[in-house]
């Protein structure tokens, strides 16, 4: 199965609660909410340093992404 980069989420036990799930290395679900970070990757200390560079890229990617979804549903 080809999976998006990106997928959107929510769940009514949390109803303010916007998720984005990135489905590439390294996967993460990022809740839009409060900016919380939950990877679904285990790292050692190398990968750590360098996701450390790479996360706010994807974050900041994940915000995009939500935003055009958003504005789609405006449309």
């Amino acid at each position: 199965m080809e999976l998006p980069k990106f997928i959107l989420g929510d769940n009514t036990d949390l109803p303010n609660a916007i998720f984005v799930i990135h489905t590439e290395f390294p996967r993460f679900i990022i809740n839009l909410e409060n900016d919380e970070v939950e990877w679904l990757e285990d790292f050692d200390q190398h990968d750590e340093k360098e996701l450390l560079t790479e996360t706010e890229n994807l974050i900041e990617e994940a915000s995009q992404f939500y935003d055009r979804e958003v504005s789609r549903y405006n449309d």
